[in-house]
C-alpha cells in the first residue's frame, strides 16, 4: 500500500483498516469528516466505500482519468477509477476474470457507479472503428434499461428496480469485444400500484412527453398522464429530469445497439397496451342462476387495445371477464367476479411488461454479445439492491434480503481466502480469525427441504385451502427451535413476550438485524400465476412481438404443469450468480445514502451508521486486519520512508527486503508490531504506522528546508550567468539589428525611384492609346449614319402602303393573346360545383369566352366522374335519384342532404343477435335499419308493436324510400308508385283515420311525436 500523507491522516484516514480505535461510532465520525472534506471515497483494504453527494463533483473528468491510469491501488486518493483501473489491469495484464460487485441500499448511488465503472473502462481501452463502436454499444445499453427498469421512489428519483449483472468481454489486448446482461426480479408489481409520491417506470413518462402526435395517434395514446389509471394522477414531472429529452435519447441509445424500426415500433406497441390495461373498467352483473359475473363496462379501450396488437375484442372480453378451468376429461367455462377480473387484468399487464423487459435484455445481448469463439476474458460487473429493512416487509425484501445473505457469504469468505493466501504465499503465520457465519441463514432460507422458500413452494402447490395463516403455521412447527427464526407462535411457547412482532408475520436474524416480514400476499407472489385463457389470447393475437412472449399460449402446446414459482427461479438465478462470481476475482464497491431528503452534502449519521450494519462494514474491518492491519511491497516502502535511517539516505544500492530491515531496525520499534514477508513488510497496528508517518513529515520538513537553501544559492549563480550572457547576446543582436535598418532604408529609396520612372512611361502610352480610340469610334459612327439614312430613302415608299393592316392585325393578335395568357392565369378552382368565369374583356370575344367557359365546365366535370371509386358513383346515384324523387316535394328533404347514406346501421358484424341475418344478407344486403311503429289506438311509438299498427317511423327515411325505390325499379323494371302528402286518409274496420304531417319549431325528442286527436284524427310533429 503506497499510502499518502492524506491516506494517513488520523482523523479522517483514506482505509478504514488503519482506523484506531475501531468502533461504529468512529468508522461513522470517519466517514462524515471525509464526506465534509468533499472526499466521497473511502477504502477498507481494496473495498471502495461510496458515499452519494446527490450533487456533481469536478472529480470524472478526462485529467482524473488518466490521474488514475495504469496508476497503484493506494498511490493516489480513493476513487472509484482506482478500483476500476486495478479489475481492469488485473484482467489485461495476469489473465484473471473479474467481478465488480455494486451493493447499497435505493438512493445511494449504485446505477452511477456502474456507469463509471464502464465509463473508465472504455476510456482506457484501446481505440479503433469496432471497439469504438463495441464501446458505444455497451454504454448505450444502460439508457434504454434504465427508461423500461427505474422508476422514481421515495429515496431516489432513478432508482433501479431490477437487478443487473453485466460481464463484459475483451480479447487477449483488453480491447473489449461485447458483453451479456442478465436481469434479476424485476418489481413487476410498480405497474399496477406504487406508493404515494412514486412514479411508475420511467418510459411511461418518456412515451407521453417525448413521442410525437404522430407516434401518439399510431399508439392511441393521449399526452396526459392523468388519464392512465396506472400512472400518478397527482404528479407525473419530475424536477431536474427531462422526459421528452430521455425518450428522444432512449430512442437514439436503441438505433445504436441496432433496433431496427419494426422493433422500436412494436416495443412501443406493448408499451402502451400495457398502459392502457390500466384504463379497462369492468362492472358487475348477475347470471340467471344467481352468480355474480363481470363485464367491461367501457368497450372503447378495449377495442384499441385490439387494434393494436390485431386481436377480436370478444376474445380479449372473454379472457378478462371468464376462465376455462379443465379437471381431466372435462371444460368448465366459469365467469369472473369484478375483484378476480381486476386481478386477472393486472395480473396480465405485470407479465406482459415482465416478459418484455425479459425479451429487451435478450435482444440487447443479442446485439452486445460476442460472435466469434475466441478466448475471452470477463469483467462482470453487478449492480443489485441492497439489505432493505422497512416498516412493513413483504415478500420482495425477503426475496432482497436473501440474495444479499449470499453476497455477503461470498464477501466474507472471499476475503478470508484472499487474505489467507496473502500470508500462506509471504510465509507469515496465519492466525484464525472469529467472525459470524451466516451459512446458517442461507440454509433457513433456501434448504431444499425445510428452507421456507422450499415450503413457500410446498404450499404454493399443495390442494385444497392454502393461504398465509397455513404458510405460518408450517414455519412455526418446523422451526421453532432454529435460534434465527421467531414468530409469535415460538415466542409463546418460549414464554417470551415481544410487542414488535404482531401476528402473521415472523422474524429473521440477518447478519445485518433482526426484519420482520408480514406472509400477507407471499402465495400471491410467489406463484405469479397467469390465467391460461390470457395467455392463449396474447398467443391468438397478430402482433408478433407479443405473440412471441406468450409461447405456453399455444393450443397445440397446453401442459397441465404449473410454472416454476417465482422464489424458485430467483433462486436458481442467485445459484447462478454466486457460480459465477465464485469463478472470478471479486472486487467490492459498497454505496451509501447519507441522507433521506437527497439534499447535496448532508450527512445524517443516524442513517449512515443503519447502512453500516446493514453492509457489515465493521465485520469487513475486522476480517481485513486481522492479524497485521497494514502490509507493502519493500520496494515502495523503502522509497517512501528511506530518509530516516542515515544508512538508506538518499541512496540504497543493494536489496530492498535488506534496506527495509536496515531501515526499520534503527527505529526501535518492538518486534511483535512487525514481520517480515518474502515480498511484503507487515505491520500490526495502525498506531505504528501513524508514528512511521510523523517521523517521516517531521524529515520531510528537515529535507525541504536544506533542499530550500541549496536552491536558492543555485538560483542566484545562474541568474547572475544568464544576465551576462544575456548583455552580450543583446549587443551583438543590437549591431546587426542597426546595419540591416541602413540597408533597408537604401533599398526602400531605389525602390520608390523605379516606380516613378515607370509610371511616367505607363500614363505617357495610356495617353496615346485612349487618343486612337477615340478617332476609331467617331469614324464608326458616322459610317453608320450614313448606311441607315441610305436604307431608309430606298425603302420608304414600301412602308406607307401596307401600314394600317399590318397594325390591324398586330393589335388584334396581342388582344387575342393577352386575353388568353389572363385566362389561363386565372381559371376557376376544380370544384364542379363552381360555375364561376372571368368576363372577356372585350365584346369581340363574348361568343369565345361562353364557348371556353362551356368546354371547361364539361371537362372539369368529365375528370370529376373519372375519380370516382364504384362505391361513391353508387353513393352519388342513390342521392340523384332521391333529389328526383323528393325535392321540392317533401319540406324537409333539404334538411337531410348532410345526412350520408350508410346502408348499414344495426351493426351486423358486431351485434351477435344479427349475425345470423348478416350471415344470410351478406352481400345482398342492400340497407339495414331499425324502424319505430306508431300504435293506432294511442299514438305511441314502440320498436315492437301489436296487430293493428299502420305507420313506420325512421331515422333514414329518404334513403329508405330511395333504396327501395331502386331495388323495386332493378328488379321488375318498372317505376315504384310514390306519394308524397302531408295530410293523408286511411281506411280501418273501424272507420277512416285522418293523418296530418305538422312541422314543429323545435325537437322535443329524438323522433316524431304523434299525436291522437280524438277517434279519428291523429297528428305527426316533426322537425
Amino acid at each position: 500500500m503506497e499510502g499518502s500523507s492524506s491516506m494517513l491522516d488520523a482523523e479522517a484516514v483514506a482505509d478504514l483498516v488503519l482506523l484506531d480505535p475501531l468502533t461504529e461510532e468512529s468508522l461513522v465520525q470517519t466517514l462524515q469528516e471525509r464526506f465534509r472534506r468533499r472526499d466521497i471515497y473511502t477504502y477498507i483494504g481494496n473495498v471502495v466505500i461510496s458515499v452519494n453527494p446527490y450533487q456533481s463533483l469536478p472529480i470524472y473528468t478526462p485529467e482524473k482519468v488518466e490521474e488514475y491510469r495504469n496508476c497503484s491501488f493506494f498511490a493516489v486518493k480513493p476513487h472509484i477509477y482506482a478500483i476500476a483501473d486495478d479489475a481492469y489491469r488485473s484482467l489485461r495484464d495476469r489473465d484473471r476474470d473479474q467481478c465488480i460487485l455494486i451493493t447499497g441500499e435505493s438512493g445511494a448511488g449504485k446505477t452511477e457507479a456502474s456507469k463509471l465503472v464502464m465509463s473508465y473502462v472504455a476510456a482506457v481501452s484501446s481505440k479503433g472503428e469496432e471497439v469504438n463502436k463495441v464501446k458505444e454499444q455497451l454504454l448505450q445499453s444502460n439508457p434504454v434499461l434504465e427508461a423500461f427498469g427505474n422508476a422514481k421512489t421515495v429515496r431516489n428519483d432513478n432508482s433501479s428496480r431490477f437487478g443487473k449483472y453485466m460481464d463484459i468481454e475483451f480479447d487477449f489486448k483488453g480491447e473489449p469485444l461485447g458483453g451479456v446482461i442478465s436481469n434479476y426480479l424485476l418489481e413487476k408489481s410498480r405497474i399496477v400500484r406504487h406508493v404515494k409520491g412514486e412514479r411508475n417506470f420511467h418510459i411511461f413518462y418518456q412515451l407521453l412527453a417525448g413521442a410525437s402526435p404522430q407516434l401518439l395517434q399510431q399508439l392511441k395514446l393521449r399526452q396526459d398522464c392523468g388519464h392512465y389509471g396506472y400512472l400518478d394522477r397527482e404528479g407525473s414531472s419530475l424536477p431536474g429530469m427531462d422526459d421528452a429529452a430521455n425518450f428522444h435519447a432512449m430512442q437514439d441509445a436503441m438505433r445504436i445497439i441496432g433496433f431496427s424500426p419494426t422493433e422500436v415500433t412494436e416495443l412501443l406497441q406493448v408499451t402502451a397496451v400495457v398502459l392502457k390495461l390500466g384504463n379497462v373498467q369492468l362492472s358487475s352483473s348477475f347470471q340467471a342462476s344467481g352468480m355474480e359475473a363481470c363485464s367491461i363496462s367501457e368497450p372503447q379501450e378495449l377495442h384499441e387495445i385490439c387494434e393494436l396488437i390485431g386481436l377480436e375484442p370478444g376474445t380479449l372480453e372473454r379472457a378478462l371477464c371468464s376462465r376455462t378451468v379443465k379437471a381431466r376429461d372435462e371444460t368448465v367455462l366459469t365467469t369472473l367476479t369484478v375483484p378476480q377480473g381486476y386481478y386477472g387484468r393486472d395480473a396480465l399487464a405485470k407479465n406482459i411488461y415482465s416478459r418484455l423487459f425479459d425479451w429487451l435484455v435478450k435482444r440487447i445481448n443479442a446485439s452486445i454479445q460476442v460472435k466469434s469463439d475466441k478466448q475471452r476474458k470477463v469483467m462482470g460487473v453487478l449492480d443489485i439492491y441492497g439489505f432493505e429493512i422497512f416498516q412493513d416487509n413483504g415478500f420482495e425484501q425477503f426475496i432482497i434480503n436473501y440474495c444479499n445473505e449470499k453476497l455477503q457469504q461470498i464477501f466474507i469468505l472471499m476475503t478470508l481466502k484472499e487474505e489467507q493466501e496473502e500470508y500462506v504465499r509471504e510465509g507469515i503465520q496465519w492466525t484464525p480469525v472469529e467472525f459470524f457465519d451466516n451459512s446458517i441463514i442461507c440454509n433457513l432460507i433456501e434448504n431444499n427441504t425445510t428452507g421456507i422458500l422450499a415450503m413457500l413452494d410446498e404450499e404454493c402447490l399443495r390442494p385444497g385451502v392454502v393461504n398465509e395463516d397455513t404458510f405460518l403455521t408450517k414455519l412455526n412447527q418446523l422451526l421453532a427451535t432454529h435460534k434465527h427464526y421467531e414468530s409469535k407462535e415460538t415466542q409463546n411457547a418460549r414464554r417470551v413476550t415481544d410487542a414488535s412482532l404482531p401476528p402473521r408475520c415472523f422474524r429473521i436474524h440477518h447478519y445485518a438485524g433482526k426484519v420482520t416480514y408480514n406472509v400477507t400476499g407471499f402465495i400471491e407472489k410467489n406463484n405469479d400465476l397467469l390465467f391460461r385463457d390470457l395467455s392463449q389470447a396474447m398467443w391468438a393475437a397478430q402482433h408478433a412481438l407479443l405473440r412471441s412472449l406468450f409461447p405456453e399460449g399455444d393450443p397445440q402446446k397446453v401442459s397441465l404443469k404449473l410454472p416454476p414459482t417465482a422464489g424458485f427461479q430467483f433462486k436458481s438465478s442467485v445459484a447462478m450468480l454466486m457460480k459465477n462470481l465464485y469463478s472470478k476475482n471479486p472486487n467490492y464497491i459498497r454505496c451509501i445514502k447519507p441522507n433521506d431528503t437527497k439534499s447535496a452534502m448532508v450527512f445524517t449519521p443516524e442513517l449512515v451508521l443503519a447502512q453500516v450494519r446493514y453492509l457489515g462494514l465493521l465485520e469487513n474491518v475486522r476480517v481485513r486486519r486481522a492479524g497485521y492491519a497494514f502490509r507493502q511491497l519493500y520496494g515502495p516502502f523503502l522509497q517512501r520512508y528511506k530518509m530516516l535511517n542515515a544508512q538508506t539516505w538518499p541512496r540504497w544500492d543493494r536489496g530492498d527486503r535488506e534496506g527495509t530491515e536496515v531501515l526499520l531496525a534503527g527505529l526501535e520499534f518492538p518486534a511483535e508490531e512487525l514481520a517480515f514477508g518474502h515480498t511484503k513488510i507487515f505491520i500490526r497496528s495502525p498506531r505504528t504506522l501513524f508514528d512511521l508517518e510523523r517521523r517521516r513529515q517531521e524529515r520531510v520538513a528537515e529535507l525541504a528546508t536544506l533542499i530550500q537553501k541549496m536552491f536558492r544559492g543555485w538560483r542566484c549563480r545562474t541568474q547572475y550567468q544568464r544576465m551576462r550572457k544575456s548583455q552580450i547576446l543583446i549587443s551583438a543582436w543590437f549591431r546587426g539589428h542597426r546595419q540591416k535598418n541602413q540597408y533597408k532604408q537604401m533599398k526602400r529609396s531605389v525602390l520608390i525611384l523605379q516606380a516613378y520612372a515607370r509610371g511616367w512611361k505607363s500614363r505617357r502610352l495610356l495617353r496615346e492609346l485612349k487618343s486612337q480610340c477615340r478617332r476609331h469610334a467617331a469614324a464608326t459612327t458616322i459610317a453608320a449614319h450614313w448606311r441607315g439614312y441610305q436604307a431608309r430613302k430606298t425603302y420608304r415608299k414600301y412602308f406607307r402602303s401596307s401600314a394600317s393592316t399590318c397594325l390591324a392585325n398586330f393589335i388584334y393578335r396581342s388582344l387575342v393573346q393577352k386575353y388568353l395568357v389572363g385566362l389561363a392565369k386565372n381559371l376557376p378552382p376544380l370544384s364542379v360545383t363552381d360555375r364561376t368565369w372571368p368576363p372577356a374583356p372585350y365584346r369581340f370575344l363574348d361568343n369565345t369566352n361562353q364557348e371556353l367557359k362551356n368546354i371547361f365546365y364539361h371537362w372539369k366535370c368529365k375528370k370529376y366522374r373519372d375519380q370516382l371509386s364504384a362505391s361513391r358513383r353508387a353513393q352519388l346515384q342513390a342521392r340523384l335519384c332521391a333529389s328526383e324523387l323528393f325535392k321540392d316535394k317533401k319540406t324537409l328533404y333539404p334538411k337531410s342532404l348532410q345526412q350520408p347514406f350508410r346502408g348499414e346501421y344495426l351493426g351486423l358484424k358486431q351485434n351477435p343477435k344479427y349475425q345470423k341475418l348478416h350471415a344470410v344478407a351478406k352481400d345482398k344486403l342492400v340497407l339495414a335499419d331499425s324502424v319505430r311503429k306508431v300504435n293506432r289506438a294511442s299514438g305511441k311509438v314502440s320498436t315492437v308493436g301489436a296487430k293493428g299498427d299502420f305507420l313506420l317511423v325512421s331515422d333514414h327515411l329518404i334513403e329508405l324510400v330511395t333504396r327501395l325505390y331502386q331495388t323495386f325499379e332493378a328488379t321488375t323494371g318498372q317505376a315504384l308508385p310514390l306519394h308524397i302528402t302531408d295530410r293523408f286518409s286511411t281506411r280501418f274496420p273501424k272507420g277512416d283515420v285522418s293523418i296530418t304531417v305538422v312541422e314543429s319549431p323545435k325537437a322535443s325528442t329524438n323522433g316524431p311525436v304523434c299525436k291522437k286527436k280524438g277517434s279519428n284524427k291523429m297528428e305527426v310533429l316533426v322537425y
